[in-house]
């Protein structure tokens, strides 16, 4: 990997850039990514000037080096666990503290993919029955007749056969060995990537890192292979340079790099902590595809949909009622401002829309470092109370557990 400056910068925070340290493609790749929101570049009379929004991540270009460090909501040391709480597979070892050196986040991943695949070393890659069709000088599987007469013509010095054997070359290795080879060229621990290379070799490689991630998509786990879902997800997280299912979505920039969407990130996180929180109680999530959505209808062009990041079905007081909870993730400091009047609509809108008429009631989750709040605010009209809001936030200093257990005795 050539030598490249290394800038550093949090999420919110810019960085100011010489006019030659960008070249032409790197320009157009932020332009790319400054569609998709995750910075900003403007140009200035004597240079550029790069802003990061909500992402975290590291980006390579082709003279610089941007690592972008979490600075507003989750700190650094927690970043993995809260990564690997959304995502619902194992906290890696690499869960270490962020560093402040030129690896940081992209070498965290790494480090938890090259983890999961040297224990799928040790316990034993899967293999299954291949399909192939070879030239071998002595008969092996099924000899392919018609091969072997209209290309050798009867000579049988050669011989066409069709063989079908237990091999580890298919797809859930291929895309551990693509994804692999992407973090070669993310890393810039010498020791890191001394072991990733050498770990490569004992995975086979899809043809490109599009049809490796088009494996994925297509994956069913069964028995046979549900040991190698925490590999693929961090495989998966690699090749989209940042994305997941449900969680970013890979828009197809070609910059190399691995940047993660903080506000997606913490979508996610709610969505699991509600989950989880509610259900020793009896509560459960309600599937966002069941179509209970609010709709709007007799406006101009197709009829709109929207519905909140997280509906919660509740047991209510009396055994034969329960309730519906809207739950919005917020990813911004409503532990230090007040709720913005557009937020206050929209769960307005969500409890209206879900909640019964004698207890509406919906819920703000935003990220606090330091610890747990909770604030309720009470909506009125002139003929009364319309609703309440409890806005609510999350020590994200804490584990994923202990945020999961205060977010369920607050619900309950």
């Amino acid at each position: 990997m050539p030598d490249r400056t290394l800038v550093q910068l949090g999420e919110y925070e810019s960085a100011r850039l010489e006019l030659d340290q960008l070249t032409p493609r790197d320009i157009d790749r932020l332009h790319a990514l400054q569609a998709r929101g995750c910075l900003t570049l403007t140009g200035e009379r004597t240079g550029w000037r790069l802003k990061a929004d909500a992402t975290v991540g590291v980006l390579v270009l082709d003279r610089i080096r941007v690592v972008i460090e979490p600075k507003f909501a989750i700190p650094g040391e927690q970043l993995m666990s809260w990564l690997a709480y959304a995502l619902g597979t194992p906290v890696p070892a690499t869960a270490r503290r962020w560093a402040t050196g030129p690896d940081g986040y992209a070498d965290l991943v790494a480090g938890a993919l090259l983890e999961q695949c040297e224990q799928l070393l040790r316990e034993g890659q899967r293999r299954d029955y291949v399909r192939r069709r070879s030239l071998e000088p002595v008969l092996r599987g099924r000899l392919d007749v018609a091969a072997q007469a209209t290309h050798r013509y009867g000579q049988l010095d050669q011989l066409h056969v069709r063989t079908f054997d237990r091999e580890a070359d298919i797809w859930d290795n291929r895309v551990l060995g693509s994804a692999l080879k992407a973090a070669l060229s993310l890393t810039n621990s010498p020791d890191l990537a001394r072991a990733l290379h050498g770990i490569a070799g004992a995975f086979p490689q899809a043809p490109t890192p599009a049809a490796a991630l088009r494996a994925l998509d297509r994956t069913h786990y069964t028995r046979l292979n549900a040991r190698y879902r925490p590999a693929h997800t961090w495989a998966r997280l690699l090749l989209r340079g940042g994305g997941v299912t449900d969680l970013l979505t890979d828009h197809g920039n070609s910059a190399d790099g691995l940047l993660l969407a903080m506000p997606a990130l913490w979508e996610a996180v709610v969505r699991r902590l509600g989950t989880d929180a509610v259900g020793p109680y009896g509560g459960h999530a309600v599937p966002s595809g069941n179509g209970v959505g609010i709709t709007v209808h007799g406006d101009l062009g197709n009829t709109s949909a929207f519905r909140p990041d997280l509906l919660l079905n509740l047991p209510g007081h009396d055994t034969t009622r329960r309730t519906l909870l809207p739950v919005d993730a917020k990813y911004k400091r409503y532990d230090r401002h007040g709720v913005s009047a557009a937020d206050i609509h929209q769960l307005h809108t969500y409890s209206s829309g879900y909640a019964a008429a004698d207890a509406r009631s919906a819920v703000i989750v935003h990220p606090q470092p330091g610890g747990h709040a909770r604030r309720v605010l009470q909506v009125r009209g002139p003929r009364g109370l319309l609703g309440v809001i409890h806005v609510l936030g999350v020590d994200t200093h804490a584990t994923p557990e202990k945020a999961t257990a205060w977010i369920g005795s607050v619900l309950r």
